[in-house]
């Protein structure tokens, strides 16, 4: 009896001291991790939204939390207009569906989207971050109302729930805007 409390004492002290050594090594490289995700994830599709953009979206930008969740806002100037994006997610086929998602602040409507990670089936699913004619359907579509497949957007074929899936993050990227919209605004007046 004795050698088994000695036994469960040692296991416990070692679980111990190994659940906070890999807390402190997650703590630790906490910020090397979030910035591989920007420059690696959200990165490249934040620069093939803004390709004309005259400054660096990835750098220019800020966050607002609001119902204790934070939105990384990432900035732009184009051709003379601020525009805003951030990355909203949609369950899809496979798993969650990340889409950045940009607005043109002075008419409220979508600039543009990327998909920044999925899941989804090899040549059907993935065509929604490879195929650039699905992501152009969102240019220019009201952040005011749901976008829907086939209001106004046409799906992948043969990937329907994918599409409706990058179409719901698309609706709630649009419903968060609104809500931000005036945070927003006084965020960017540090970008004038």
């Amino acid at each position: 009896m004795g050698e088994m409390i000695k036994m469960v004492v040692v296991l416990t002290i070692l679980s111990s001291l190994s659940g906070g050594v890999l807390a402190y090594v997650k703590e630790g490289t906490r910020e090397q991790i979030e910035m591989q995700v920007l420059q690696l994830v959200k990165g490249p599709a934040i620069k093939a939204i803004f390709k004309d953009a005259s400054n660096d979206p990835v750098a220019d930008r800020f966050s607002i939390e609001e119902d204790g969740q934070k939105y990384d806002m990432f900035v732009a100037k184009v051709d003379g207009k601020e525009m805003v994006a951030f990355e909203t997610f949609g369950k899809g086929y496979g798993g969650d569906i990340g889409l950045v998602v940009a607005f043109d602040v002075a008419d409220d409507k979508i600039y543009g989207v990327g998909v920044t990670t999925l899941s989804e089936t090899a040549g059907l699913g993935s065509k929604a971050k490879e195929d650039p004619k699905f992501a152009a359907q969102f240019a220019g579509v009201d952040a005011k109302g749901p976008i829907e497949v086939g209001n106004p957007i046409n799906a992948l074929s043969g990937a329907t729930i994918t599409s409706r899936a990058v179409c719901s993050a698309a609706t709630d990227a649009g419903d968060i805007y609104q809500k931000l919209k005036p945070q927003i605004q006084e965020q960017l007046k540090a970008f004038k």
